[in-house]
């Protein structure tokens, strides 16, 4: 079984993944398709990309702590069959995580480096490809041509409605515990 014609979010985040390199782009991409397509056959296939965006993300970034997590956490729900009928050959991907495992021994150990992310099936590459250079990138965009603000990405994003829902959230927190204290007393 395979999945034709190919989610553009598939397409989108190869594209990305391989041409920008901006992998917090990557992780949104397909963090949104993942919830649109919560319960289906491919779920688990989508969360691992998530997972190998934000560990390469963190990786790059130097935090050895979220990458060393988020790597284990991929490398334990990767099911190379299903990657397979998604166009990506699992097995090797698998085996590439689990490798990438035995280096990073630990979070002290995570040192970044480039993970391909084998496409098998020749229609998504070509897809992927022509996606990417349609945006202007080259594939496989060397660590040195890339535009060094998507390193630290996560700090440029407005973050104003996810404060402010915290700051509510909070404030809703506080006022339980005062009528708590009010009815104990």
């Amino acid at each position: 079984m395979t999945i034709t014609p190919y989610p553009e979010a598939l397409v989108d985040y190869l594209a990305e993944y391989y041409g920008s390199r901006d992998f917090f782009e990557c992780h949104e991409i397909m963090e949104h398709h993942w919830k649109e397509e919560k319960g289906s056959r491919y779920e688990e296939c989508w969360l691992v990309l998530i997972r190998i965006a934000v560990f390469q993300y963190h990786a790059r970034r130097g935090n050895g702590e979220g990458a060393f997590k988020l790597l284990h956490k991929a490398a334990r729900e990767i099911d190379p069959d299903r990657m397979d009928e998604i166009g990506l050959n699992g097995l090797k991907l698998k085996a590439q995580l689990d490798s990438l495992k035995r280096r990073w021994v630990d979070p002290a150990g995570v040192a970044y480096e480039e993970l391909d992310i084998p496409v098998r099936n020749q229609d998504l590459f070509k897809l992927a490809q022509e996606r990417c250079f349609l945006r202007g990138w080259k594939w496989g965009t060397p660590l040195e041509e890339l535009d060094i603000s998507i390193i630290d990405r996560h700090l440029l994003r407005d973050r104003t409605e996810v404060i402010e829902e915290r700051e509510r959230s909070a404030r809703r927190k506080a006022e339980r515990q005062g009528k708590e204290k009010e009815e104990g007393l």
